[in-house]
């Protein structure tokens, strides 16, 4: 990511609200992590970050933000840092858990499954590109494609869930998501 990114995300972080609500996927299959070791990649302000380590996760919550990765500090079981994604480097076999929420960056698959433990669980939700969308992302390369994440990830994960849906906001906005939790092989 460019300065120009950090600072559209700092600026967003510090005059919007965060979302709190921890997203579903997260709430429902975190638990069927087989540790406690988790990573919560462009993490925000860190609704599923705080979540986890409520759980009892000692949690890894990465974003370009400083905004957002101050927001974090000092809370319990959370090691924040701010990296960018263009140069930074996952930890290899580190996690038992990594989520992957509303942020796409195609090249950290790779890297994604190289920080993830044997038997380690990815939970992964994001936008897909639709004709039907109203709310997205205006850049397609930040939108999936309609069975891109099953293609990549079924090579070396055993899929437990996997969703394509329309979702439709408080406003009545419409956004194509995919949801994937998969267990490595």
């Amino acid at each position: 990511m460019s300065s120009a990114d950090k600072k559209r995300w700092d600026e967003k972080y510090k005059n919007n609200p965060a979302p709190i609500k921890i997203v579903e996927v997260v709430k429902v299959y975190a638990k069927e992590a087989s540790g406690t070791k988790a990573l919560d990649i462009a993490c925000g302000k860190g609704r599923n970050s705080r979540f986890l380590a409520q759980e009892g996760f000692e949690v890894d919550a990465l974003d370009i933000s400083e905004v957002a990765i101050e927001s974090l500090e000092g809370v319990e079981n959370i090691k924040a840092q701010m990296v960018d994604f263009d140069t930074y480097t996952l930890k290899e076999n580190a996690y038992d858990l990594i989520v992957c929420t509303y942020f796409l960056e195609r090249k950290l698959f790779p890297q994604i499954t190289v920080a993830l433990n044997e038997g380690g669980l990815l939970i992964f939700e994001t936008f897909m590109h639709s004709d039907e969308n109203t709310k997205v992302p205006s850049n397609r390369a930040f939108l999936l494609e309609q069975g891109e994440l099953e293609e990549y990830f079924s090579k070396d994960y055993k899929i437990i869930e996997l969703k394509e849906f329309m979702d439709e906001g408080i406003c009545g906005d419409k956004s194509m998501k995919v949801s994937l939790v998969a267990r490595k092989k």
